[in-house]
This record gives C-alpha cells, structure tokens and sequence, in this order.
C-alpha cells in the first residue's frame, strides 16, 4: 500500500495536542501525560494510526502510545483522530531505535502490527522482532512482556517464532489464520488488513509473552 505525502506534514504536526514532541522528557514518567497510571501499550510502526486509534477508543482504561518514523503518516493519523477525544492515545515521530530513550520500564505491550518484513537475509537485524530489538524492549518492558503481532507476511512471521522462542518468550496465542480461526480471537483491523481481508490474503498472528 502505497502512501500520499502530506505536504503541510510540520504544520499538522506542531499544532496537534496528540503528538508528544519531546518524548524524552517523559521518560520514567509518562503517568504524567495521561494523568493516570493505567496500562500503556505501544504500537511501533502504526502507519496512519487506524489500529491504534481504534484500540483506544475501544479501551479507554489503557493508555496507548502509536509511534511512527513518517512524517506524512503520523499527520494522517492525526488528521484520522479528527474531532474525537481519545484521552488515553498519544503518538510519537520518531526512529523505533530511540523508544530507550523515551521510556523507562513503563510498557505493558508492544504491538507490531504489519511491521516492514525485511525478507532478506541481509536485512533481518531491521525486524522489529530481531534479537536486537528484543533486548531494547526489555529495557521499556514492565517485568511481565507481552508482544502480539500481526503480518501477511510468512518469512517475518516464522522468524519472529524462532527469534522469540530463543529469546525464552513462551506462546499464549499463535494463529496461522487469523480471519478464520475457529477460536475468534478479538481482533481490531489496520488499514493494510482491511485490504489483505477483502483479497482473502493469510493473515498470521501471535501473542508472546514473558514472566520474569
């Protein structure tokens, strides 16, 4: 799917109350953003923000942070919240590498939902679920980790179960079709699976976590 740029991205961006600008100052602290201290999940790579957006609304006792490297993609997400108030939804520009730096052991869940696959071999250290990115989340991670993640994807999806099984996380869900599995697992559509569904595309699916 291929995305339009937003041309007045920065202005969208510096007048939005959604976008936290200088997420390193509220790192330890984030309770303080949202004036609670309810869950906070963080979805990495949320695109325009229709998953994150939606999970919000859906849940308005959990606080969710969507986090995005695109400018004209975090400017359609907020430009997708539209006129609603989402008190427990915030959103981060930024480089997925930096989240050390913006978070202390705040995060109940890390979404990747559609991340890019890096199906070359060259190029697997830039999955979300490399080992390099799972030894960052563990310094964001509360002590329990919970990860679930969703792709079409069948070359990121089988090296996220091998990556994460060597990585001791155990699997509370694993689905090889998530959009017919019998067990119906709750599920809230991005932008690129509403488009894989009406293709009948396989769509994969798995929650892992780790108690420690």
């Amino acid at each position: 799917m291929r995305y339009n740029v937003v041309k007045n991205a920065n202005e969208i961006l510096d007048n939005s109350k959604y976008l936290i600008k200088n997420p390193e100052r509220y790192k330890g602290k984030w309770n303080t953003v949202f004036n609670n201290n309810n869950p906070i999940c963080l979805e990495l790579g949320m695109g325009r923000g229709s998953f994150i957006i939606e999970m919000a609304k859906k849940h308005p006792n959990v606080n969710y942070v969507g986090l995005e490297l695109d400018k004209s993609q975090t400017a359609t997400a907020v430009n997708n919240i539209k006129n609603d108030k989402i008190d427990n939804l915030r959103l981060i520009c930024a480089d997925a590498k930096e989240i050390a730096n913006f978070f202390g052991k705040e995060i109940d869940t890390i979404y990747l939902t559609f991340s890019e696959p890096w199906p070359k071999r060259q190029d697997e250290k830039k999955r979300f679920t490399h080992e390099g990115y799972l030894k960052l989340y563990d310094r964001i991670f509360k002590k329990h980790k919970h990860i679930i993640l969703k792709t079409d994807n069948k070359i990121l999806f089988s090296s996220a179960l091998e990556s994460l099984s060597k990585y001791w996380y155990s699997f509370d869900v694993v689905s090889l079709d998530l959009h017919n599995d019998e067990r119906k697992i709750k599920n809230v559509m991005t932008d690129f699976e509403k488009n894989y569904f009406k293709e009948h595309r396989t769509i994969y699916y798995l929650e892992a976590s780790f108690k420690g």
